[in-house]
């Protein structure tokens, strides 16, 4: 007895010393936004929405959209985002694809050391494996507007959250479309251009 009496004091002892240490805490923001969108830099980065899982019906779906881009001046940047998704159901499955440019501006109202707003504009194609008809087309045109807050958590990386509105008619019925709110979470990575470093 007086042995688990001295094991559990020492185990006591050393937990609240370790406790008691003043441990350093995560870093979860840095102040460099206005560093990371400046002119000549790159971005590149995914955003990741739609993605679920429902029971009842067995559907499983996700949508990823990687991403690039370039500083064109200081709080504007043009890029390339891939649109790729996919959802399995019981009975089959369905294949997004696309490639839509976007322009996206920083904005200086608002602004912090750690965060900033934007909005984005994209405009592209996507298709789709689902064939409903023989008047199918293969692609088709995609456009929408977002807007989003970028939160720096390091020196060159951001968490995003987005919210937009797409709309698309690919690869369904002539005269149909599909269109709607979406809201995504994401991050970016800023790399700083040769006259940057």
């Amino acid at each position: 007895m007086k042995r688990f009496f001295v094991l559990t004091s020492s185990i006591l002892f050393f937990a609240a010393s370790v406790i008691a240490q003043d441990l350093p805490r995560p870093q979860t923001t840095a102040p460099v936004a206005s560093e990371a969108i400046q002119q000549g830099n790159w971005m590149v980065g995914a955003n990741v929405g739609n993605l679920g899982f429902n029971f009842k019906s067995d559907n499983f779906q996700i949508d990823l959209n990687p991403r690039a881009g370039y500083f064109i001046s200081d709080n504007a940047a043009i890029g390339a985002e891939a649109q790729l998704g996919l959802q399995i159901y019981d009975g089959g499955e369905i294949f997004r694809y696309g490639l839509t440019p976007f322009v996206r501006y920083y904005f200086p109202e608002g602004a912090a050391p750690t965060h900033r707003w934007f909005g984005e504009a994209i405009a592209g194609i996507a298709g789709s494996s689902l064939k409903d008809s023989n008047d199918d087309a293969i692609f088709s045109g995609v456009w929408g507007l977002r807007g989003g807050y970028a939160h720096f958590v390091a020196s060159n990386v951001a968490l995003e959250a987005i919210l937009g509105y797409t709309r698309t008619s690919a690869d369904i019925n002539t005269g149909n479309s599909t269109s709607g709110l979406s809201l995504g979470l994401g991050f970016q990575i800023y790399l700083p251009g040769r006259a940057n470093r």
